[in-house]
């Protein structure tokens, strides 16, 4: 310790120095070692027939670097790459969304009419409405952390990785159901117009075949094209809802009264509560693509997220529920139960052929452009998680033409494909199921704010919810997924069964090390195999494998020595990375006590490295590069208020409070 005397004369003790922050007992221990040594002598080994020279990860070491100017000029580059994304405006931006929202008009009101009957406007209008919830959430949480790819990156950096990679298989399910639900419907609507050669199925089939190739092609949806295309579905819409009117306004309220009537005869109050219930719970489909936008917040220009969300919202809050008057007031309510294409009947009544023709083309190129958005945001997921060491490296294998993922297209396709033959090509269950998926992931964000105000309190953040509105999310989630389960209870069967496929996989690839470990274990429990010809090389090629796997370096960026947070970090290290080479950053000159802390982990060399130089961007883009350390692998504790740089420029993940 140092001292040092008051003004007043007396001594008071001080914490101590880098330089002085050693643990003489670990000292005399590490001085007197033998070279090569394991860490640990007493701790009896699991293993009773074969090593576990494995479980020892070797000595750390301390470093001095100094940023060579190659490393700093590389660091500059990819810092002004990431602030030249930021381009998009809030009607660019809106436009990537907004056609998955806009586009859920085409397949939420026949679920909705369904089981709300004339009831049907009302409900869609009150599921809009509770958006007003998510608003402010989802504002504070991306002013805290403005970083592409949430949900799933906001638990990863409020939580552990178990947690993150359940809201990665969330996201991965609400991707592929839009997927899904976009291709047959838009099968459907063709096959409503024209009499195909083929089934259903098989057109949706066709459409995922089609824009695999579109995606290996390396045509990418931009938001030029997502503007274009929602520009042409509005002046559609506008087209469509002005015919409609006009044709209500020369048929009078004939055919409303006669619906009225019919729908709620004989009906008690209760019964035409729960069908306006029931309406809400399914009338949840409409607002899918909401929670798109938080995927490519990074790419926003400043402050443009908050307008982003109300583009989104005050459409969606209009739009399907006045659609659905419009269908009410102007067809018969056994054609609109009975009916699919209900917008293009809507149509044919009010204008004619031409304009259903419209509506059929508009309904086939937005839900296109669905099934294209679904494909390419799971590959930027599925990338993010292959980055992550989530899954293997073969993810980001690109075809050398283009620059498409061919891995993740293709095994994405796969999977969804596997969702729709698995339902029975049956449109209707998809459809819930997405819904069912969809709340799942919007009751995400308000969970991620829990926890980043109870773990990483000190992040600065530009708006802040109340606590009640955040209860209120939650509440009205439960809700509705309860209301959406009562409706059917074998929709939560399908949405259980296929999230548990994919936490299963998350989970082996996650955890590839154990698995090993638990093989190993197994084969030394059977000495008979060990002096087989075929098998007796099992248990080298197994410790080799291992070793292989953990020697992927991860960086802890320290700001100060004291013991106890870098303890707590390797702890994080150690229970959501499957690595053995962890080194210690610290853009300061000094020395540091991290001797007990490679004494403490024998299963993970420690090493300290120290940079000179300062901590901000440029700096960690630059030993991202020397270290060849992805910034993603790069933890930190929480910046605090004064903190003078954005978070998204770092690119590391926050892992303490």
């Amino acid at each position: 310790m140092n001292y040092s005397r008051t003004n007043s004369g007396s001594l008071v003790t001080t914490p101590p120095l880098f330089n002085q922050s050693h643990f003489d007992i670990v000292l005399r221990r590490q001085r007197s070692r033998k070279e090569g040594m394991p860490k640990f002598t007493a701790v009896p080994s699991r293993f009773l027939n074969l090593t576990n020279d494995f479980e020892f990860a070797g000595w750390g070491s301390i470093s001095h670097l100094i940023l060579t100017p190659q490393d700093i000029d590389q660091g500059e580059v990819e810092l002004n790459l990431f602030r030249e994304q930021q381009v998009l405006g809030q009607f660019t931006a809106s436009a990537l969304a907004a056609n998955d929202i806009l586009g859920g008009v085409f397949y939420t009101l026949p679920s909705v009419v369904a089981v709300a009957g004339v009831y049907s406007p009302l409900s869609l209008f009150v599921a809009a409405l509770t958006l007003f919830l998510w608003r402010p959430v989802m504002e504070e949480m991306a002013s805290a952390l403005p970083i592409s790819g949430a949900p799933y990156t906001y638990l990863l950096n409020v939580s552990t990785k178990s947690v993150a990679l359940l809201g990665a298989a969330l996201l991965l399910l609400d991707f592929s159901a839009t997927a899904v639900v976009s291709a047959a419907t838009a099968a459907s609507y063709l096959a409503g117009e024209v009499s195909l050669p083929f089934p259903v199925y098989i057109g949706a089939a066709l459409v995922f075949v089609l824009f695999t190739f579109v995606s290996l092609s390396g045509l990418r949806e931009s938001a030029r094209v997502a503007t274009g295309i929602l520009a042409m579905h509005g002046v559609v819409m506008i087209m469509l809802i002005v015919a409609s009117v006009i044709a209500w306004g020369r048929g009078g309220m004939a055919q409303l009264s006669s619906n009225w009537s019919l729908g709620h005869v004989g009906l008690s109050p209760a019964v035409i509560a729960r069908q306006v219930f029931n309406g809400i719970c399914l009338g949840m489909l409409g607002l899918t693509g909401f929670e798109c936008a938080p995927a490519y917040t990074s790419k926003m220009k400043k402050n443009c997220y908050p307008k982003v969300l109300r583009n989104l919202h005050l459409p969606a809050l209009f739009l399907t529920s006045i659609m659905m008057l419009l269908v009410v007031a102007l067809l018969p309510l056994d054609v609109v139960e009975n009916g699919n294409n209900i917008l293009s009947l809507l149509a044919q009544k009010v204008a004619g052929r031409w304009l259903r023709i419209m509506v059929v083309v508009d309904a086939v190129v937005v839900l296109c452009a669905g099934v294209l958005t679904g494909i390419l945001s799971a590959c930027e997921l599925l990338i993010k998680l292959s980055c992550d060491r989530v899954l293997p490296r073969v993810f980001l294998a690109t075809v050398p033409a283009t620059g498409a993922p061919y891995v993740t297209v293709v095994s994405f396709i796969a999977f969804s494909a596997l969702i729709y033959a698995g339902t029975g090509a049956n449109l209707i269950v998809v459809s819930q199921m997405f819904t069912m998926v969809w709340l799942a992931v919007m009751a995400l964000f308000p969970i991620s704010l829990i926890l980043l105000r109870f773990s990483r309190p000190r992040l600065p953040r530009a708006s802040q919810c109340s606590l009640i509105v955040v209860v209120g999310a939650i509440s009205v989630t439960v809700t509705i997924a309860a209301g959406n389960v009562a409706i059917d209870p074998i929709i939560a069967g399908w949405f259980a069964l296929y999230l548990v496929i994919l936490l299963v996989l998350f989970y082996m690839s996650q955890n590839k090390v154990t698995i090993l470990r638990w093989i190993y274990w197994a084969y030394d429990q059977l000495p008979w195999l060990h002096r087989l010809q075929l098998t007796k090389g099992w248990g080298d090629g197994l410790t080799q494998r291992m070793r292989s796997l953990r020697r992927r370096e991860v960086c802890l960026l320290a700001k100060t020595d004291e013991i106890n947070n870098l303890f707590n970090m390797i702890l994080y290290v150690r229970h959501n990375e499957e690595t053995s080479c962890l080194k210690i950053v610290h853009f300061h000159s000094g020395d540091c006590g991290f001797l007990v802390l490679d004494e403490a982990f024998p299963e993970i060399t420690v090493d300290l490295m120290f940079i000179e130089g300062q901590f901000d961007p440029k700096n960690l883009a630059a030993l991202a590069h020397h270290l060849k350390i992805p910034r993603s692998l790069m933890f930190m504790s929480s910046p605090g208020p004064n903190f003078l740089y954005p978070v998204a420029e770092l690119g590391t993940r926050i892992i303490s409070i």
